[in-house]
């Protein structure tokens, strides 16, 4: 570092375009900045005088640099924008985002075309709808599609030179046609799809008009938990058919709008998505570093990163000020959309005032949002504190990890880690293990798993990669037995990180801790209580998450698959009769026997396979 000479190096820079990178004196990146010319950007911020307060603190910090010369400047402009989400510098606007919004995928591009959550665009001929912001309406809505068109679930690949030897439960309970076993004409299938089709195009009031009358059948018959389940589903259409339809005069196909707001230590970026003339979602974000920006600034901090991450880019982009290198910014989103994309600054009209209503949204939130991130921030604190005090730790657990074990029909074994840092879900650094040295459903081996493969990856990894930065308190969603296991692994490796298991009543929900052998009571008023509470919720929410995955790629698999005597029809009647396999174990052979297709020989294997 100290060989670096900066007057020197400065004198051997470039005219290329490029990217630059400043460096502190502990060879950390700092500011990543783009340039047309290399040696006359660079040169600027040790020969000026005239820097905002941000830069001059900036330039102070600077030892070395170093530079990557690029063809053009749409080059520099992609790879400073990588090279920021990559290091997160100091001094660089920050768009604080880790999201990645969910599509609804139909596969036309195969023979028998499915349905499928995807966070990725292609250009594989399929076709795709969205991006959409609720999570949760997106799954709503394919399970909606699943109960209502008769489309395949599975991910077999039906190119016609293979049949399958049976078709799935789903064919067993009407809601697949088996286009595996080739009993369904290619033609007939595809018009199921174009009604599939046709309702995401928005042709969904008959559909929500039969979801109406089922709502309301189900409430005549007293059936009131089927009619919230309506009326979910109802709201979730609703959700993707959004009721706010703009002029057609002011729209193009596909159109992002997007406003600021200003605060003190950061900005409020809100975007409208349009689709087919319809806003199809809306979505914040919060960009930090933002002192002495302009706004022209802040909304081409925002447009860099943001759309050099996302899958998707619109036809045009309406923002409320002309900024510096717009036609570079055209080019950077015509490229990665395949056809032209403009980027508007509409001064009078329809367009100027649908900014004006988005800007005016972007305000409000900043407003409610600071307030709130603030109040949520200092009640993590008080909650994180207290935590210190109860278990008597030396600091506060700035990183908590929550590992829980589960399970699909008693196989198909995972590992969940979520991750709280200040109290707060740190989403990048949630990872699943699938258990790899563990046979059937033993919960304390595939713990014991779990933690060693997490604490091998972090004493092993140098990359900064989430693994490396190890716990300050680990969570366990388990007993005494699993509490003990994941202490006893974490003794074994020398590291002094304290354990502590989630005890549960009986609904599931946890009540207190387990520490050091002893049960310690929450009080559910607490804010220790409400961040345990909400830890365990988001691990079990991530862990469903990932069973609903395996379960589109095993299709039923289940512990019954390893009786022998056991084959398909039988395994299908006996789940189809008692719902789950936790059931069919507390049952008696005799009741095992009066399954159809089941005799007294089959019913003995599958109790004595449960309770040998």
């Amino acid at each position: 570092m100290s060989n670096f000479n900066i007057q020197e190096e400065l004198k051997k820079i470039p005219d290329n375009p490029g990217v630059y990178l400043m460096k502190n004196t502990f060879n950390e990146i700092i500011y990543v900045g783009k340039a047309k010319n290399l040696k006359k950007r660079v040169r600027q911020y040790f020969q000026s005088k005239n820097h905002a307060v941000k830069i001059q603190n900036m330039i102070k910090n600077i030892s070395e640099f170093e530079y990557i010369m690029t063809d053009n400047e749409l080059e520099a402009l992609i790879l400073e924008a990588n090279l920021i989400k990559k290091h997160m510098p100091k001094y660089n606007t920050l768009l604080r985002d880790d999201k990645q919004y969910p599509y609804i995928k139909i596969s036309t591009n195969e023979k028998y075309p499915r349905i499928i959550k995807v966070r990725e665009v292609k250009k594989d001929g399929a076709r795709y709808y969205g991006p959409y912001a609720s999570n949760y309406a997106v799954n709503e809505i394919i399970h909606i599609i699943n109960n209502l068109f008769s489309v395949r679930k599975c991910s077999l690949k039906l190119d016609g030179t293979k049949k399958s030897q049976r078709p799935c439960l789903n064919y067993h309970i009407n809601k697949c046609s088996a286009p595996c076993m080739g009993g369904v004409d290619k033609a007939e299938y595809r018009k199921e799809v174009d009604k599939v089709i046709d309702f995401l195009n928005g042709s969904g009031d008959d559909i929500v008009e039969l979801l109406k009358t089922n709502m309301t059948e189900a409430s005549k018959n007293l059936d009131f938990e089927l009619a919230a389940k309506y009326r979910d589903q109802i709201k979730s259409i609703e959700i993707i058919h959004e009721k706010q339809k703009i002029d057609a005069a002011t729209v193009v196909a596909d159109q992002d709008v997007i406003g600021t707001a200003i605060g003190i230590e950061e900005a409020c970026v809100q975007v409208f998505f349009i689709r087919s003339g319809k806003i199809i979602g809306r979505e914040h974000y919060l960009l930090t570093n933002i002192e002495n920006e302009t706004r022209e600034e802040i909304v081409s901090s925002f447009i860099t990163q943001f759309y050099t991450g996302t899958v998707y880019i619109p036809k045009e982009v309406l923002i409320e000020c002309e900024i510096e290198e717009r036609e570079l910014f055209e080019s950077l989103l015509s490229e990665k959309r395949g056809n032209k994309v403009t980027i508007k600054t509409p001064v009078k009209g329809d367009k100027n005032m649908l900014v004006k209503m988005v800007k005016k949204n972007a305000l409000e939130i900043l407003e409610k949002g600071s307030a709130r991130i603030k109040k949520n921030m200092e009640e993590s604190q008080v909650a994180l504190n207290d935590l210190k005090n109860l278990l008597g730790l030396d600091e506060m657990p700035f990183r908590i990890e929550a590992f829980d074990i589960s399970n699909i029909q008693g196989v198909e074994s995972v590992g969940s880690m979520v991750v709280f840092e200040k109290g707060m879900p740190s989403n990048s650094n949630y990872r699943r293990f699938k258990i790899k040295t563990v046979v059937g459903p033993n919960d304390y081996k595939s713990m014991e798993e779990v933690i060693e493969r997490r604490l091998n990856r972090g004493l092993s990894s140098e990359e900064e990669n989430g693994f490396n930065k190890m716990p300050d308190l680990m969570l366990i969603d388990g007993g005494k037995g699993q509490t003990g296991i994941a202490e006893r692994v974490v003794e074994n490796y020398g590291l002094n990180i304290p354990v502590c298991g989630m005890v549960k009543d009986d609904k599931h929900t946890t009540n207190g801790l387990l520490y050091k052998g002893q049960e310690i009571p929450l009080k559910r008023t607490s804010e220790v209580y409400k961040l345990i509470w909400k830890i365990q919720e988001e691990a079990h929410r991530f862990a469903i998450s990932y069973h609903r995955n395996l379960r589109d790629k095993t299709v039923f698999k289940s512990e019954l698959d390893n009786i022998k005597g056991i084959g398909e029809k039988r395994k299908i009647n006996l789940l189809r009769h008692f719902g789950s396999v936790e059931s069919i174990k507390t049952k008696t052979a005799e009741e095992l026997a009066k399954v159809p297709t089941m005799n007294k020989t089959a019913a003995e294997l599958v109790f004595n396979y449960f309770h040998q």
